[in-house]
């Protein structure tokens, strides 16, 4: 691995240990209300600066992009875009369904990718063209699934539409696939390079939720739609990826359903 690489890994998990500081003592935390089934804690804020500060230790020219605070221009190219606890709503209600989340971007892609559970400590790790791994080992996204073989994960905010999104969920069961939410977007798609999900899709995500676990999809073997990281980060975008035996199909529904812009 890259030293950036290996300082994600390194940062992501020393922003888990704070995070589940907080998790364990969840009935002091301070919640705030962003928008419906949208909240913000002190832990986000908190573990963003812990790992904003050890990001700006180790490489203090990298750009820093994140879910709560302002970002950081970069100097050397390089931008690390991160999400301190994807799945809030899951950590204010106690349900161990969270993560760390760090990309880092370049030349408008996402280089490296970094997802980390602190529940059950697993750290899923991709670097472009180097493949992924979960804990070291690595990680295969099987290429033999067809809809009605495994779940496919969907995501929900208030950015997108309920018709929308009740449109997906009858398309996949019409296909006669299984839906299935956890939210967290970002550790659903580390689940897809684990094939513990065979594909993803939603209308709306944010660059800190996607970027890291479509590299990690791809670098498993799996597909994810080709997207410019640049414009992700600046507006966000659909969210489209899985194994390839579900990809094309994933594709077809989303296109009918929300088209790319």
């Amino acid at each position: 691995m890259t030293d950036r690489t290996k300082a994600a890994e390194d940062i992501a998990r020393k922003g888990g240990a704070l995070a589940l500081n907080y998790f364990a003592k969840l009935g002091s935390l301070e919640v705030e209300d962003k928008g419906p089934q949208d909240f913000v804690t002190e832990a986000d804020k908190n573990v963003e600066t812990h790992v904003r500060e050890l990001i700006g230790r180790a490489f203090p020219d990298d750009g820093i992009v994140g879910e709560e605070h302002a970002p950081k221009p970069s100097q050397t190219g390089y931008t690390w875009v991160i999400d301190p606890i994807d799945g809030t709503a899951n950590f204010v209600s106690a349900i161990p369904a969270w993560c760390v989340v760090i990309a880092i971007v370049k030349d408008d892609r996402a280089q490296t990718g970094v997802i980390y559970d602190p529940i059950h400590d697993e750290m899923f790790a991709a670097e472009r063209g180097r493949g992924a791994h979960l804990n070291g080992a690595p990680l295969v996204c099987p290429p033999d699934t067809a809809l009605n073989r495994g779940s496919v994960g969907t995501g929900y905010s208030s950015r997108i539409s309920v018709d929308q999104t009740i449109k997906v969920v009858r398309a996949v069961l019409e296909k006669g696939g299984v839906f299935h939410r956890n939210a967290s977007g970002a550790l659903s798609l580390a689940y897809v390079s684990a094939g513990r999900l065979i594909g993803y899709i939603e209308e709306h995500m944010n660059a800190w939720d996607c970027l890291a676990g479509q590299l990690l999809i791809a670098e498993a073997g799996g597909r994810a739609e080709d997207q410019s990281a640049t414009t992700m980060i600046a507006d966000g975008g659909r969210v489209v990826a899985g194994s390839k035996g579900v990809f094309d199909d994933l594709v077809r529904i989303a296109d009918d359903i929300f088209p790319a812009k």
